[in-house]
């Protein structure tokens, strides 16, 4: 048996094969993320004409490249977790690092491991491009809030207090629509009381937001009693426009992705399965399906929990039993931030005969916190998203064998 170790970096990785008692065949080279480049290695691999396993960290995106192609051209690919391999390479007593000698422990670790190494699942291309797109969805709501909290600064700056006033619980728009409009108070107070009062009430009116003369006089008294910080200026304008430019560029982009991962995600069997969880709505069923991904890909329904990061793995010496555990946290965050988020939409809906909303409430009735309770009811929640996706396509296989006998 042989084994190839990749370290693998930025547009290039090293390579080192081994077999068994540490005879080193090829000792570490470089080679370049290009069709030429691994092409080569795979006629290499195949030069053997032994059985051969290339192992690899998981190292986010930079591996792709490599592991595709070897793939395709069917050499066995094993991604290893970068804290296990991490944990493995650092035995030596001696801290050298560098990327030949990872290469070599890569390699050592694949002899190590032999039996336990198991061959990369390439994706489905649905699942990957929702995870794609579920990365950009998070990053734009990521922009999204930053963009929120420098207008906030600037309307403190400018318009104390708006804030509060023109909060409206029926739409998010209210806000920027207004400032976009009036972005100082020095501008409302030259338009003067009766002046603005008409002109509030018209464009009230053509935004379709309801005509309340009393608000336009609070706001021009909220003017008068306020004190900016920042002059009624071109500059003043400028960026206070465009503060609310990027606030609704932001949204039409995110909306744009979630849009295309409804449309996705809707095309999976799994779809109208997890639609028809309680609270669970056109946000949330795509966001929690590209998060877990082809379910198929779990051997167990732990196994799905751990990779959520809200597994508790024992912790045991000689007589020493802990009792009060935290969960791992090592695993998918964004699968936790979903599945939160679901949670949250439970306890705040409270569906009735649900079972994870009752088995929130029956742990907080035992005295777990609201956290600790949610928590739990995830972990139910994962576990029976896991069942009903699961016999969802083993009834699918079923009828695929049925039909082919026919």
């Amino acid at each position: 048996m042989i084994s190839v170790g990749i370290d693998v970096s930025k547009g290039e990785s090293t390579v080192c094969i081994m077999k068994p008692g540490g005879e080193v065949l090829r000792p570490p080279f470089k080679m370049l993320h290009s069709i030429e480049d691994i092409l080569h290695l795979v006629d290499l691999i195949k030069s053997y004409d032994e059985e051969t396993r290339v192992v690899l960290e998981d190292t986010g995106h930079y591996h792709l490249p490599v592991v595709t192609l070897l793939v395709e051209k069917g050499i066995f690919v094993c991604t290893v977790n970068a804290l296990r391999m991490k944990k493995y390479c650092s035995q030596s007593i001696r801290r050298a690092k560098t990327d030949k000698i990872d290469s070599v422990r890569i390699a050592s670790y694949g002899l190590t491991y032999w039996n336990e190494l198991t061959p990369v699942m390439p994706p489905d291309t649905v699942y990957k491009e929702l995870k794609m797109l579920a990365r950009q969805y998070y990053q734009m709501i990521s922009m999204l809030i930053k963009a929120k909290v420098n207008l906030s600064n600037l309307l403190d700056q400018v318009m104390p207090q708006i804030q509060s006033l023109m909060t409206d619980s029926k739409s998010n728009h209210k806000l920027t629509d207004f400032v976009s409009r009036y972005w100082h108070y020095g501008h409302i107070l030259d338009m003067g009381e009766k002046r603005f009062t008409t002109d509030y009430c018209k464009w009230a009116k053509k935004q379709g937001y309801r005509v309340y003369e009393r608000l336009a006089k609070e706001i021009f008294a909220l003017a008068q009693n306020g004190i900016p910080v920042l002059p009624n200026s071109i500059s003043t304008k400028i960026a206070v426009k465009e503060a609310v430019r990027v606030i609704h560029e932001i949204e039409i982009s995110r909306d744009t992705i979630l849009t295309q991962m409804q449309e996705l995600a809707k095309s999976l069997p799994e779809y109208s399965v997890v639609r028809e969880m309680s609270c669970i709505g056109d946000v949330l069923a795509p966001r929690i399906i590209a998060e877990v991904g082809d379910v198929r890909h779990f051997y167990s329904k732990h196994s799905l929990i751990a990779y959520a990061g809200i597994d508790a793995p024992p912790y045991q010496s000689g007589c020493f039993n802990a009792i009060e555990r935290h969960i791992s946290k090592r695993g998918n965050s964004y699968l936790r931030k979903t599945g939160y988020e679901i949670m949250q939409s439970l306890i705040q809906h409270k569906p009735v005969g649900d079972p994870v909303y009752d088995f929130i409430q029956k742990k907080r009735s035992e005295g777990k916190s609201g956290k600790e309770a949610m928590i739990a009811g995830l972990n139910k929640f994962l576990r029976i998203y896991y069942g009903k996706v699961t016999e969802l396509y083993r009834n699918i296989s079923d009828e695929l064998v049925f039909c082919s006998r026919i």
